[in-house]
């Protein structure tokens, strides 16, 4: 059970670049994010560490939210700012250097 716990944690670690890599791509909703996570990761996110992170990120202009009316909810939909492509470009970088290739030796 342990090994599963830290795998677990080493993917959570994994998830906030992932987060912000899913949302270049296109807008998406918190629940979209939690169900693409999953799906390549097989993580649930839950809504306690998803949105808390989205609306930091937001506070820090590495997000911009817009709410779309769907039948009678309202969703807010993220997408990356200038600012945050900026910060996508440092998190490539950190990847590419000496820590990438750990990575892809482990």
């Amino acid at each position: 059970m342990a090994e599963e716990q830290l795998l677990r944690s080493i993917k959570l670690g994994f998830s906030k670049p992932l987060i912000l890599w899913l949302l270049r791509s296109k807008p998406r909703s918190g629940y979209e994010l939690i169900k693409e996570v999953m799906r390549l990761t097989g993580v649930k996110l839950k809504p306690s560490f998803i949105y808390p992170f989205l609306h930091s990120l937001e506070r820090g202009g590495y997000l911009a939210g817009r709410w779309a009316e769907r039948g009678r909810r309202r969703i807010k939909y993220y997408h990356v700012t200038e600012k945050g492509e900026r910060l996508l470009q440092r998190i490539r970088e950190i990847f590419k250097s000496g820590f990438g290739e750990v990575l892809l030796s482990l």
